[in-house]
């Protein structure tokens, strides 16, 4: 999780510096598809007291990635 964490504020330095323009950029670079670098992304929108714990391993036990790549409902 921590990786992925670091990878999505990497990605999106890259797009704020001009270094990439699009996520399509980064998916061809990265060799991944472009929906999983958007739900990547999404994780630097997470509270940054979510992110703090997530880094220093105080997360809840049963959260798991997959949790948080999930799309979230429309309704919400």
């Amino acid at each position: 999780m921590v990786n992925t964490i670091a990878r999505a504020f990497r990605w999106r330095d890259m797009l704020e510096s001009g270094e990439y323009a699009t996520i399509r950029e980064i998916a061809a670079t990265e060799k991944i598809n472009e929906p999983f670098v958007g739900r990547v992304l999404r994780l630097t929108l997470l509270a940054p007291k979510i992110v703090e714990a997530i880094l220093d391993g105080r997360q809840p036990a049963g959260l798991q990635l997959e949790h948080l790549l999930r799309s979230f409902p429309v309704t919400w």
